[in-house]
């Protein structure tokens, strides 16, 4: 084997340049690694967050306030013979009888008050069809009687009610008014208004408590809230200002005391009244 030749000093130092390049060469393309790995991060990490926070956001946006398709009478829902709701396809009282609007606040201690000992006779009336009871749930409690607006939850509640089981509302409005909290507390909360759905054995089970988990219709109970406060009750001149506010034939139920007030006898001779003086 021949001696291996020792490299001159000129030799020595250009080796030395070569491997300095090499060196700085890769460690060139190292940093640019490095770099381009950091950027891949930040890139990732700014997207994954963005993804978070619009997931956040859908996630934290209440669900689409629905329209309800059975109160079709100017914002009410009609009842008439076997207690059956009118829809746009089933008009279950088609005779010439006195129709009865009542706006009414399910947090209102004196909606309970009417309600309670005349709800028997209205219902006894309009299920043989001799009378159709209109129903305008509205909410303009909440932050007053309600500190966790339990009365738009209990009018959505009724209206989810309208919605997929409508025959079942009449017994679910006194369901309401027979466990009313009282004034200035907070109510019970969605479970137990889901609870009372069940209690008078809704059709539709899921979806009446989802509707009411979702309070599908708060938007929709707003804008009629405010319609029903600020503009005149249809074919009147009368404009709502409290709750129960009744109505007949253009002519508004009054009373004097809690006893005028609690009295069906009083009640039914003024509804009978009212028809007869418009007809």
């Amino acid at each position: 084997m021949a001696p291996e030749q020792k490299q001159t000093r000129s030799e020595q130092r250009d080796a030395a340049r070569a491997k300095a390049r090499e060196m700085r060469e890769a460690h060139k393309k190292s940093e640019k690694r490095r770099q381009l790995s950091i950027v891949a991060g930040v890139v990732s990490l700014v997207l994954g967050i963005g993804a978070l926070v619009g997931w956040s956001i859908i996630a934290n946006q209440p669900a689409p306030s629905l329209t309800p398709t059975n109160l079709i009478y100017d914002n009410g829902l009609r009842v008439g013979n076997g207690l059956k709701a009118f829809t746009s396809t089933v008009k279950p009282t088609t005779a010439d009888v006195p129709v009865i609007k009542i706006y009414l606040d399910y947090q209102c201690p004196i909606c309970q008050a009417f309600d309670v000992p005349n709800s028997s006779l209205i219902e006894s009336k309009v299920s043989a069809g001799d009378w159709i009871i209109e129903y305008h749930p509205i909410s303009f409690l909440d932050g007053r009687g309600s500190p966790n607006t339990y009365s738009s939850r209990a009018a959505n509640a009724a209206i989810c009610v309208s919605e997929y089981d409508p025959n079942k509302f009449a017994i679910f409005n006194d369901l309401l008014y027979a466990n009313q909290p009282a004034e200035q507390t907070a109510g019970p909360e969605n479970d137990k208004l889901v609870a009372f759905t069940q209690q008078v054995g809704v059709k539709n089970a899921d979806k009446v408590a989802t509707c009411i988990n979702e309070k599908s219709f708060g938007e929709w109970i707003k804008s009629s809230t405010d319609k029903a406060l600020n503009e005149v009750v249809p074919g009147t001149s009368l404009k709502v200002d409290g709750t129960p506010f009744i109505v007949v034939k253009g002519q508004k139920y009054s009373w004097n005391t809690a006893a005028e007030l609690g009295s069906p006898a009083r009640f039914e001779q003024w509804v009978t009244a009212a028809w007869a003086a418009t007809n």
